[in-house]
C-alpha cells in the first residue's frame, strides 16, 4: 500500500493517467467509429458507378460518346451532374426516340435504381448539380404568394403564368408543368434543360425554388378547379364568354346584315 501511495504521489503520475485515458479513448473510437459504414458506402458508390457505366454504354454512348464527351448527335455530359440525368431520364426524355426541335416527355425506360446508377456514373465524369433531397424540393411550409411572384417574373414568359406551357420559336415549346413532380421541377431549375435557362442557388436560392414549386402545385392542383369550365390558359373562366362574344355576337351581326340586305331588295322589287 505504501508503494502504491508513493507512485500516486509521483510527479509523472498525472501524465501517465492522462496518456492511459487518451489511449483508451482512441481504442474505443477506433472500435465503434462508423468507419465500416463509410467504407460500405464507398463500395456501394463504386458499384453504382460501375453498373451505371454498363447502362450508359448500352443506351447512351451512341449519341453522347463512349466517355460522355459528346458527338455530333448528342452534347457532352461531362459536368452536367446527377441532377440532369435524374431529370432527363426520369421524365422519359432520354433516351430520345428521334432527333427534333425538342425532346418531349414520355414514359421512362429505366427503373429509379437504374437511373440512380446512370446518375452516379455521369457525376463521376465531372462535378455538376447534385440530385436534390426531399427536404430541398418539398413545398411544405413554402410561401405560395412569393412563389407566384417569382414564377411570374422568371417563368411565365414561356410557361404561361399558371404553368400550362406555350409555344416558342422554330418548333420549340415550353412544356406544361401540370403533373410534373416536385423533384423534377427543382432539377429543371437547377440544370436548365433544353431551351430553359438554369437557376443555380447563386441566382435563385433553395427557398425561392421551393416557393415556386408550391405555387405551381397550388395553381395546377385539384383543389383549384376552374368554375367556369375551360380556363383559357389560366386567364380565368372566360373561355365560354369569349366564345359567346366572338361567335354568338358575330352570328347575330351576320344575321342582321342578311335581313337588312334582303329587306332592301324586297322594297325595291
Amino acid at each position: 500500500m505504501k508503494k502504491l501511495s508513493a507512485r500516486r504521489r509521483h510527479p509523472l503520475a498525472a501524465l501517465v493517467v492522462l496518456l492511459l485515458a487518451l489511449a483508451a479513448t482512441g481504442g474505443l473510437y477506433a472500435a465503434f467509429a462508423p468507419a465500416g459504414q463509410a467504407q460500405a458506402d464507398e463500395t456501394a458508390q463504386s458499384l453504382a458507378i460501375e453498373e451505371g457505366k454498363k447502362l450508359y454504354t448500352v443506351g447512351c454512348a451512341t449519341c453522347h460518346g463512349t466517355n460522355g464527351q459528346g458527338t455530333s448527335d448528342g452534347p457532352s455530359l461531362i459536368g452536367v451532374g446527377s441532377a440532369a440525368v435524374d431529370f432527363q431520364v426520369g421524365t422519359g426524355r432520354m433516351p430520345a426516340m428521334q432527333p427534333g426541335a425538342q425532346i418531349p416527355r414520355k414514359p421512362k425506360v429505366y427503373t429509379q435504381a437504374q437511373i440512380d446508377q446512370l446518375a452516379a456514373y455521369i457525376a463521376s465524369l465531372g462535378p455538376g448539380p447534385v440530385t436534390p433531397t426531399e427536404e430541398q424540393y418539398s413545398p411544405e411550409g413554402a410561401d405560395i404568394a412569393k412563389g407566384g411572384e417569382l414564377f411570374r417574373n422568371n417563368c411565365a414568359q414561356c410557361h404561361n403564368f399558371t404553368g400550362e406551357g406555350g409555344a416558342l420559336t422554330k418548333g420549340k415549346y415550353a412544356p406544361s408543368l401540370e403533373g410534373v413532380s416536385e423533384k423534377h421541377i427543382y432539377e429543371a431549375m437547377q440544370t436548365g434543360p433544353q431551351n430553359m435557362p438554369s437557376f443555380p442557388d447563386t441566382i435563385m436560392p433553395e427557398q425561392e425554388k421551393k416557393d415556386i414549386i408550391a405555387y405551381i402545385k397550388a395553381v395546377n392542383g385539384d383543389e383549384t378547379p376552374s368554375p367556369g369550365g375551360f380556363a383559357l390558359g389560366g386567364l380565368g373562366p372566360v373561355a365560354e364568354g369569349l366564345f359567346g362574344w366572338i361567335f354568338g355576337l358575330g352570328s347575330l351581326i351576320a344575321v342582321a346584315v342578311w335581313v337588312a340586305a334582303h329587306t332592301a331588295k324586297a322594297k325595291k322589287s
